[in-house]
């Protein structure tokens, strides 16, 4: 694990929650509940965006608790398998998850510009990580700046993120969001449909938005 970086406080709100008895309850708080029930989007949808876009040569910002990456099917048995996050909870666990793959963990700030030593890649995962990040969706986006360089041409970036505006939102889904929000774990409050679209598109020639219940559910190519 390399350099571990300074956080401003806003960027550590938003991953330091992830204590390991929180990643204990994750997958079944979360991906078995809350996307079921509040967020309106199966994590079978997640797993499938997986299926459709990861390759053997693979980074993963923001691995949670390896959930995908467990479940997913990769075109091969070997894959080369990068993990980047802040927590080191959730690299530590993900990398037992996926021990199989045997992986590289980097811990690195997304919001600033990333290095990497080796190849690039030809997939990206950034799974659930926006809405997490400090700041207006317009200046977030600048992740996308961050990890295109490490992307080799045609490689994808692709992932998913709770919105809070043009999309429907459950009564639950807005006093969960809230609450979130109102202790640093999302800054989502003003992100939107059509600002997630405009960010891509001025970013990439090739892209998709799908929206999933909360959920905006997204990939584009270099």
């Amino acid at each position: 694990m390399l350099n571990d970086p300074i956080l401003p406080k806003d960027v550590d709100a938003g991953q330091a929650v992830y204590s390991r008895r929180v990643l204990s309850l994750y997958d079944v708080l979360v991906l078995g509940l809350s996307n079921r029930f509040i967020w309106k989007c199966p994590t079978s949808r997640l797993v499938q965006l997986y299926n459709d876009h990861v390759s053997a040569n693979h980074l993963d910002v923001g691995v949670g608790t390896g959930f995908f990456l467990d479940k997913c099917r990769f075109p091969s048995t070997s894959p080369r398998l990068v993990l980047m996050d802040l927590n080191e909870n959730c690299l530590a666990a993900t990398a037992q998850r996926v021990a199989r793959y045997s992986p590289q963990t980097v811990r690195r700030n997304v919001l600033e510009s990333v290095d990497i030593d080796g190849a690039k890649f030809d997939s990206i995962g950034l799974n659930y990580v926006l809405h997490c990040l400090p700041g207006r969706l317009a200046d977030k986006c600048v992740v996308f700046d961050h990890l295109r360089p490490l992307l080799n041409d045609g490689g994808v970036v692709f992932g998913s993120t709770l919105l809070s505006q043009g999309i429907h939102r459950g009564f639950a889904a807005r006093r969960l969001m809230a609450a979130y929000n109102g202790k640093g774990i999302f800054s989502n409050s003003e992100d939107s449909l059509d600002e997630l679209q405009r960010q891509l598109a001025a970013r990439f020639g090739d892209w998709s938005v799908e929206v999933a219940g909360c959920a905006a559910i997204f990939s584009a190519r270099k």
